[in-house]
């Protein structure tokens, strides 16, 4: 059973095919999926394609390059949105330097907003960084000396120091197609250094196809050559660690069903 923790499904291009994407999805061995918020206007699409779907679960938040937008949103009102049974976690969050779209202070404002609702629900925070690895880390560790939460850092491509730093808090990481890039020596490194406990494989559709695919809209069934390379790179019995990796995403994404 493969799971895909963090897939897109709200992007354009899947409501033209969406049945057949879960068709190769399924046909790939891909039974559990989590679509992810970027932003709160979009909520309401996210939460409407979990719930067409028993295998389909949603997150609720606001990605950092729309902090800006954000400044006003509330625990309160995240917490609001997650009560639906289909919300599984908190996110996408965090902090992005790369484009600079929102300033960097806004970005950690809403961050700590996100963290309030995910601490005072026990529910996973998903956390976007990059290029912003000091600050990331300050903010999680001064947040959960006030109060353990859950984290997962998604497709992780930071250093081996915030990686260090999140797996002392518990953090678990997700792995892309990335981790298949000829180029993506660094994130190899630091992927190295995860205890598999605490891995789990994504896609973050539509972007980042894992190779041969690279080039190509990304979607959930390629999930299947992120795991392929992971085993072989890792020298890991593939039936095996599929099987870690799924008890790793039902673990940290409590909230979620195991399907039928």
């Amino acid at each position: 059973m493969l799971i895909d923790s963090h897939v897109n499904l709200h992007a354009e291009a899947f409501d033209a095919d969406r049945a057949e994407v879960l068709e190769r999805a399924r046909a790939a061995g891909v039974r559990t999926l989590l679509t992810i918020c970027d932003r709160i206007a979009n909520f309401p699409r996210v939460l409407e394609i979990a719930h067409g779907d028993k295998d389909i679960w949603a997150s609720v938040g606001a990605h950092p390059h729309h902090a800006k937008d954000h400044l006003d949103l509330t625990a309160e009102t995240l917490m609001t949105f997650a009560a639906d049974p289909k919300v599984i976690a908190i996110g996408e969050t965090g902090l992005d330097q790369h484009y600079g779209y929102s300033a960097l202070t806004d970005q950690i404002a809403v961050l700590r907003t996100h963290i309030a609702a995910a601490r005072a629900l026990d529910l996973p925070l998903i956390v976007h960084t990059r290029e912003a690895d000091d600050a990331t880390a300050e903010v999680l560790e001064n947040e959960f000396g006030r109060g353990p939460f859950r984290i997962l850092m998604h497709c992780y491509t930071s250093g081996e120091g915030l990686a260090r730093r999140a797996l002392a808090l518990g953090a678990y990481f997700s792995l892309s197609g990335i981790l298949t890039f000829k180029s993506a020596t660094d994130v190899r490194a630091v992927a190295s250094i995860l205890p598999l406990d605490r891995v789990i494989l994504e896609t973050d559709c539509p972007y980042l196809a894992p190779m041969p695919h690279r080039g190509r809209r990304n979607e959930p069934a390629l999930l299947a050559d992120v795991q392929r390379y992971y085993c072989a790179w890792k020298g890991l019995d593939e039936t095996t660690t599929a099987q870690t990796i799924a008890d790793n995403f039902f673990r940290l994404f409590s909230k979620a069903r195991r399907p039928s």
